[in-house]
């Protein structure tokens, strides 16, 4: 038989390192390409009305979002109670819906320029004298792909 014999003084080899740089920005790159950004702070009370049929968007770049509601506490000093439109993160006014419109077509690919849906991101309790005004705004911009943003409930039958 083999007789195996145990060396004393045997040294434990030293990790090597040199992928590490490598690992560590593959890890960066993927982050950076898996991440969304955050795009606008809402400055309204948004609560979303109820809907049954309810359908998700196939692409959220084609989406341009209008908020409307109460402004939030810390904002009803300056700007009231009443139900104030928001564009990107700042507070505005009917009439500058088309140029915001505008604005956010010009940015888009001249393909998908025809395919650009806004959403409109209304309160429950936001007057629908509001919301009127909003959707012919859009009208004027030519922006005919209109969607109502809403949170799904269950459908009971009896």
């Amino acid at each position: 038989m083999a007789k195996f014999r145990k060396d004393d003084k045997r040294e434990v080899p030293e990790i090597a390192t040199a992928s590490l740089p490598d690992i560590i920005f593959m890890l960066i790159f993927f982050f950076m390409v898996t991440t969304t950004l955050k795009t606008s702070d809402l400055m309204i009370e948004n609560r979303k009305p109820v809907a049954t049929e309810v359908t998700k968007l196939e692409k959220k770049s084609l989406v341009t979002y209008i908020y409307v509601g109460i402004p939030q506490r810390q904002y009803q000093a300056k700007y009231g109670t009443e139900p104030r439109l928001q564009l990107n993160d700042a507070f505005a006014e009917v009439d500058d819906i088309q140029n915001y419109i505008v604005q956010q077509r010009e940015q888009m690919k001249e393909d998908q320029r025809p395919q650009m849906t806004i959403s409109l991101k209304g309160d429950a309790n936001c007057p629908m004298g509001i919301i009127t005004d909003v959707k012919q705004a859009c009208r004027k911009a030519q922006a005919l792909r209109l969607n109502y943003s809403a949170a799904q409930v269950e459908r009971i039958s009896y």
